[in-house]
């Protein structure tokens, strides 16, 4: 397990990109009126924000400097109400950009998560979990506080930069001349601090993703870890990745360290040189000691937005990272197989591309078997490296065929192209005379049951799973599909019965357990094909037998695919197709095979004698 950097993690955008902000502000339109509702609001909260310096100038000039309790006392009264009145636009504009911000994520977690459904298995194949688990949740939260912090505060903050100068500029253009001689030094320091931070940024995320995926493959693989005895060097290798995320927050951090001191220091310079230029004018040339303090306080308002300012682009650079990797993914074509999935109102923006689905729908079902034809087909998962050469073999109505060979033959991957999670190079798959291509993907899969030997168990209860997918399944279906395989004994057992949680992947359950129920799942949807990838493997002696029992009665006119690897299951199927490297061999029944002495009897010689030399000597 590698702690290097994945370059698939670096972010290559610039500081600001103007295609993908397009993209992001396409998720606020839904919203577009609460939005300019808090802008209108922000503005109005910076407008009484530039009224307390004016007001404590008042105070001073019109009430200290004259001794006018009365004039002192509306003016205090006014700054209390502007306090209050900046109090309640702030909490108003808080809630709007808050309720916005949520409802933003939910939106995109959405459009991403309906989009990972509709990817390609092969995408899957390459990418870490828990990449893509950074992207939903991690990449997701940066964005949605760049929208609540950053939005409608860059309007404030500009409005009152721009406020600020416009009442400097009428209190004492001098003292305001005094107070810019300072920004060269700030803007050397703003820039600096943009470079640094863009980078410190990108590090953190890159580190976060990694992080991530390195947990959900060693969480997921902990029975493995601990078999193997990795635990001490999967340690140093969590140390290493967790010290590189830890560096690169400290990184960040130090540049912020750095960064705000400094920019306090370049605000302090411009207050002394405002009391020291700014103090002998009251003396000599007569302005007020209120317009001081006012100039004071507006300066010192002045680069407080600055400073906001700066911390927007940190958040606006960590937005735009987390922005290019989550379109990155949404860019990502998706499988033309895949379902079509309607979108939700805030769910359809952004998108940027068109959702493929099969020409027509199949008929509804007419009969309980239907015809598979594999016609000549090449695959190859890595460019020309073939798993299948020229497969040709047909599954008529109501036949039982099994593929049987070495491991790395091909067997596994004649379903997942009979599936459409791959598709051909070379060669097409028909199912009742008509391509693949011409299926819609979801009506095809429906009339297809699996039952694979991982089996996956989803988080809930017994029931919820054997009524689980897009078929509609009554519980009295999925009864009868467990008294068939003879799950519902084992689902009496397990306390709550049908009501008993199933823990994440089925984890309280034995393999054999698991495999009954997804018999019964499979057979509860009343498929037209049955299609068992080894199945059978992980069943004992006594199970198997069950299942076998069910099988001869289940499979009787329903068109059956069987996938296996222990011969003894498949000796009643009509037919036997043998592949080897890629290519079918042999064809027959196993009496046939068995009689003809090819590659088909070597095989079952070699799993009952165990040997390759017990089985030379039984074919002599």
């Amino acid at each position: 397990m590698s702690a290097l950097p994945d370059p698939n993690d670096e972010a290559q955008g610039r500081a600001y990109d103007h295609r993908l902000a397009q993209r992001l502000f396409a998720f606020l339109v839904p919203y577009r009126r609460q939005v300019g509702f808090a802008v209108i609001i922000t503005l109005g909260a910076a407008g009484v924000q530039l009224a307390y310096p004016w007001l404590t100038k008042e105070a001073i000039d019109l009430g200290i400097r004259h001794r006018d309790t009365y004039q002192l006392d509306r003016i205090a009264l006014a700054y209390l109400s502007a306090l209050l009145m900046g109090m309640g636009l702030g909490y108003l504009q808080t809630q709007i950009m808050q309720r916005v911000g949520q409802s933003l994520m939910r939106d995109l977690r959405a459009r991403i998560f309906r989009h990972l459904q509709q990817l390609p298995v092969a995408y899957f194949d390459r990418q870490p979990v828990g990449r893509l688990m950074t992207r939903v949740t991690n990449d997701v939260d940066v964005i949605n506080e760049m929208f609540t912090a950053g939005i409608d505060a860059l309007f404030g903050d500009l409005f009152i930069l721009i406020g600020i100068v416009i009442a400097m500029a009428r209190l004492n253009v001098e003292l305001l001349v005094v107070t810019f001689s300072v920004l060269p030094l700030m803007i050397i320091v703003t820039l600096t601090f943009r470079t640094k931070v863009r980078s410190a940024f990108r590090d953190v995320r890159t580190s976060l993703a990694r992080l991530n995926a390195f947990m959900n493959e060693n969480l997921g693989g902990m029975s493995t870890v601990q078999l193997l005895g990795r635990e001490e060097r999967n340690h140093e290798a969590f140390r290493t990745i967790n010290a590189l995320h830890r560096d690169a927050n400290l990184r960040a951090n130090r540049i912020h360290a750095v960064f705000f001191p400094l920019l306090e220091l370049v605000s302090a310079m411009a207050l002394a040189l405002i009391v020291w230029y700014g103090g002998r004018q009251v003396m000599w040339t007569g302005i007020t000691l209120g317009t001081l303090v006012a100039f004071i306080q507006y300066t010192q308002r002045f680069f407080r937005p600055l400073s906001d300012l700066s911390e927007k682009y940190g958040i606006l650079q960590q937005a735009m990272a987390s922005a290019e990797r989550i379109f990155e993914l949404l860019d990502t074509p998706i499988d033309p197989a895949a379902a079509k999935l309607d979108a939700g109102v805030g769910d359809r923006a952004g998108s940027g591309e068109n959702v493929a689905s099969g020409a027509h729908a199949p008929a509804a079902r007419a009969e309980r078997a239907i015809r598979i034809e594999f016609d000549h087909v090449w695959f190859a998962y890595v460019d020309e490296h073939w798993v299948l050469e020229d497969v040709s073999f047909t599954i008529e109505p109501g036949e039982r065929v099994a593929v049987v060979g070495a491991t790395g033959s091909g067997k596994t991957t004649l379903t997942s192209l009979l599936l459409r999670f791959y598709t051909p190079q070379r060669g097409t798959i028909r199912v009742d005379g008509r391509p693949l291509s011409e299926w819609e993907p979801t009506a095809l899969r429906d009339r297809i049951g699996l039952v694979l030997q991982d089996v996956f168990l989803f988080s809930g209860t017994v029931g919820s799973n054997l009524t689980y997918g897009g078929v509609p399944v009554s519980p009295e279906q999925a009864r009868a599909a467990a008294a068939e395989v003879h799950a519902d004994t084992l689902i009496e057992r397990l306390p709550g019965g049908w009501d008993s949680e199933v823990r994440e992947r089925g984890a309280t359950l034995s393999s054999g357990e698991k495999q009954l129920l997804a018999f019964a799942r499979a057979l509860a949807r009343d498929p037209e094909l049955l299609v068992l990838d080894e199945a059978t493997s992980s069943v004992d002696t006594h199970t198997e037998r069950l299942i076998q029992s069910a099988l001869r009665r289940l499979l009787s006119g329903r068109t059956s695919l069987v996938i296996a690897h222990r011969l003894s299951t498949i000796h009643d199927v009509d037919r036997i197709v043998v592949l080897h490297h890629g290519r079918i061999r042999e064809s027959g029944s196993h009496a046939e095979l068995m009689a003809a002495g090819g590659l088909y009897r070597r095989l079952v010689q070699l799993q009952y004698l165990g040997t390759a030399d017990d089985a030379a000597t039984a074919q002599k």
